[in-house]
């Protein structure tokens, strides 16, 4: 009898373990999903400041290009212009890549935002149900 007790026991605790590794394993998965979804927000905020900045870094560096007075620093200082000249042309790109990449980012994180809150909501409904055919209290 003694045997079948420690049989006994031994599967409860195989049970236990499994049952604690498998809770183990959707607590960090769903820490890891929650870390992500902080890395998501601040990657939206780094597209919105993308989307906003870039187009007034491109505007500011058209308007000293066309001003009246840039073509009088081309015509006096004609090293420094020219270096000023491809420092606004390179801000212009480099802006106009920023605000590409911003856009195509906040397209990209608001699709993956859709897919967690789709996520969110079945995962809710899965966890009604098992506690509801269990009969377990909901947290």
């Amino acid at each position: 009898m003694s045997e079948e007790d420690d049989a006994m026991s031994s599967d409860d605790q195989d049970g236990l373990t499994s049952s604690s590794t498998r809770q183990d394993i959707l607590t960090l998965l769903d820490d890891f999903i929650h870390q992500i979804q902080h890395i998501r927000r601040i990657l939206l905020g780094m597209s919105i400041s993308a989307i906003v900045l870039a187009p007034l870094a491109i505007a500011l560096s058209i308007y000293l290009l066309f001003h009246p007075s840039f073509f009088a620093v081309l015509e006096t200082e004609n090293e420094f212009g020219l270096v000023l000249t491809v420092l606004l042309g390179a801000v212009i790109i480099a802006s106009g890549t920023w605000l590409v990449t911003g856009v195509r980012q906040y397209y990209s994180m608001s699709q993956w935002k859709k897919r967690y809150e789709e996520y969110r909501r079945e995962k809710e409904a899965i966890d009604r149900k098992i506690a509801s055919q269990f009969g377990l209290n909901q947290d």
